[in-house]
C-alpha cells in the first residue's frame, strides 16, 4: 500500500486512547448505532399520528442521512479522530464553530440517553411483574447498569455493542420475514388482517393530510440519530483507512433496507389505527400473530437495542466532551481518562444529567418519550449540519490546494451538501406547525438551550488553547491506504 506524505491536521485532544476497535465492532456500531428506540419505540407512535405516509418522511430523511454519512466518512478517511465532528469543525470552520457542534452534538446524546431510559421504563411495564414498580426507578437502574458497562477498556464497550447490534438486526430479520408471510397469506393479526388493504383503508395513504409527513420527520431524525457514531468510533479503530470505507458504504444499504422496509412492512400487516406510543410495533405485530410467546421475545430485543442505544450515548458524548473539556469549552473534569483510557469525566456528566431524565419520568410519565425525543432530534440535525459545513468548507480547501480528498468522496459536493442543509434546516422549521403544540413547546426549550449556549462561549472564550490542532505529515505518524477508494 503507498502512502502520501501531504501535511494535515491533528488534534491534540485525541491524545491518550487505544486503538482497540477492529472492523467487526466499526461495522455492527455503524449500523447498530442507528438502530435504537426511535425505530422500535418511537415508530409506534409516529404511525398513529402520521399514517402510511411515515413510510416516506423515513424514505427522505434516509436519503439525507446517508448524505451527511457519506460527508463524514469522507472527512474520517482524512483524518480518524474520536472528537469527531468537532475535531473537523475546528480544523476547518473554528474554535467557535467547534464550540457550537461539540455542544449540539451533547444535547443531543445526553437528551437522547433520557430517551432511552425511558424507553427501557416503558419496556419493562410489559410484564406485569414491573407494574408495581414506579417507572423513574426502572429508568433509574437502567442508567447505573449501562454506566457500569461504559466505563470500562473501549474493547469492552465494542464487544457489548457488537451483540446488542446483531440482536437487534436478527430481530429485525425475523420481523421481516414473519411479516412478509403474513401479508401474502393474508394472515390474521389479532382482530386486523395483514395485506395492501390496510394501505388505503382507515383514511388512505394520508389519512392527517401530506403535512404530517414532513412535521413528523424531526422524530424520524431522532430515528436515523446514531448514524454519526460511526465517526466518533474512528478515532479508537485500528486501520481506520481501510475498515470506516467498507463500513459506511455497507450502513447506506443496511439503513435504507432495515429501516424503510421495516415501516413499509408495519404499513401492511396492521392498520396505522392499531400503533400506539406506548408500545413498541414490533410487539404489537408479535403479540397478534399468534406465535406462543412471540411478544415477550421481541420485549426482550426491544430492551436490548434500547440499552445498546443508551451504551452508545454515554460512550459518543465521553468522547465529545473531552474533546471540549481540552479546549478549555467544557469542564476540566472531563478530560480525564481512568486507567483504561476510557474518558470516565466525561461519560460521568452525561450519566448526571441522564437524572434529568429520571425527573422527568416522574414528573410526566406519560409523555416524556415525545418530550425528550423532539429536542434530541434538534440537536442531531444541528450536528449534521454542522458536518456538511465542515465538508463543505474541506472541499473548498481542497480545491485552492490547500488539503488533498481522499479517493472515498461524497458524490456531488458541495451540492449535496447544500441540498441536505436545507432539507435538515427546513425540518426543524417544520416543528413551528406541529398541531399538537409539542413541537412548538420543543422551539421555545431549544431557544433557551441556545441562549445557555451563547453566555457559555463568552465564559469559555478567553481560556481556549490556541493550539489545539498541530500539523503532521501522513506516512510518518499514520497512513492512508490507497485502497480506500469508492
Amino acid at each position: 500500500m503507498s502512502e502520501t506524505k501531504t501535511a494535515v491536521m491533528r488534534d491534540k485532544s485525541d491524545a491518550g486512547y487505544g486503538k482497540a476497535l477492529k472492523n467487526r465492532h466499526i461495522q455492527m456500531i455503524a449500523i447498530g448505532g442507528s438502530i435504537g428506540t426511535g425505530l422500535f419505540l418511537g415508530a409506534g407512535g409516529r404511525l398513529s399520528q402520521g399514517g402510511p405516509a411515515l413510510a416516506v418522511s423515513y424514505a427522505l430523511c434516509g436519503f439525507f442521512a446517508l448524505i451527511m454519512v457519506r460527508a463524514l466518512g469522507e472527512l474520517t478517511v482524512h483524518r480518524p479522530s474520536s472528537g469527531a465532528f468537532v475535531s473537523y469543525a475546528r480544523e476547518f470552520l473554528g474554535e467557535k464553530a467547534a464550540y457550537v457542534t461539540g455542544w449540539l452534538f451533547f444535547l443531543d446524546w445526553s437528551v437522547t440517553v433520557m430517551a432511552d431510559i425511558t424507553a427501557v421504563a416503558l419496556y419493562l411495564r410489559y410484564w406485569a411483574f414491573f407494574d408495581s414498580v414506579p417507572q423513574w426507578v426502572l429508568a433509574t437502574a437502567a442508567l447505573a447498569v449501562v454506566f457500569t458497562l461504559n466505563v470500562f477498556s473501549v474493547k469492552f464497550f465494542g464487544e457489548f455493542e457488537f451483540w446488542f447490534a446483531a440482536i437487534k438486526i436478527f430481530a429485525i430479520l425475523s420481523f421481516m420475514v414473519i411479516a412478509i408471510w403474513a401479508i401474502l397469506s393474508g394472515a390474521a393479526v389479532g382482530n386486523e388482517t395483514a395485506g395492501l388493504h390496510n394501505l388505503v383503508n382507515h383514511g388512505g395513504f394520508f389519512p392527517m393530510g401530506v403535512l404530517p409527513m414532513f412535521t413528523l420527520s424531526l422524530g424520524v431524525i431522532f430515528a436515523f440519530g446514531g448514524t454519526e457514531m460511526v465517526g466518533v468510533a474512528a478515532g479508537e479503530a485500528s486501520e481506520a483507512g481501510e475498515v470506516l470505507p467498507k463500513a459506511i458504504n455497507s450502513m447506506i444499504f443496511r439503513i435504507a433496507f432495515f429501516y424503510v422496509g421495516s415501516v413499509i412492512l408495519m404499513t401492511l400487516v396492521l392498520p396505522w389505527t392499531a400503533y400506539s406510543a406506548n408500545e413498541s410495533p414490533f410487539v404489537t405485530f408479535f403479540a397478534g400473530i399468534g406465535i406462543p410467546h412471540a411478544g415477550d421475545i421481541m420485549q426482550v430485543v426491544v430492551l436490548t437495542a434500547a440499552l445498546s442505544s443508551l451504551n452508545a450515548g454515554l460512550y459518543a458524548t465521553g468522547r465529545t466532551l473531552r474533546s471540549l473539556a481540552v479546549a478549555g469549552e467544557a469542564p476540566k473534569i472531563a478530560s480525564r481518562l481512568n486507567k483504561h483510557r476510557v474518558p470516565v469525566g466525561g461519560i460521568s456528566i452525561t450519566a448526571l444529567l441522564g437524572l434529568v431524565g429520571v425527573l422527568i419520568n416522574y414528573a410526566y410519565p406519560t409523555r416524556a418519550f415525545e418530550i425528550v425525543m423532539n429536542l434530541a432530534a434538534i440537536g442531531i440535525a444541528g450536528t449534521w449540519i454542522s458536518v456538511l459545513v465542515s465538508h463543505w468548507s474541506f472541499v473548498y480547501k481542497s480545491r485552492r490546494g490547500g488539503t488533498a480528498r481522499p479517493g472515498y468522496r461524497l458524490p456531488f459536493a458541495p451540492w449535496s451538501n447544500l441540498a441536505a442543509i436545507i432539507f435538515f434546516a427546513g425540518v426543524i422549521v417544520s416543528m413551528a406547525f406541529d398541531g399538537g403544540g409539542i413541537g412548538r413547546q420543543t422551539l421555545f426549550l431549544f431557544a433557551a438551550v441556545a441562549v445557555a449556549m451563547v453566555i457559555g462561549w463568552f465564559a469559555v472564550r478567553n481560556r481556549i488553547d490556541p493550539d489545539l490542532m498541530d500539523s503532521l505529515l501522513e506516512g510518518e505518524n499514520e497512513s492512508l491506504p490507497s485502497a480506500a477508494q469508492e
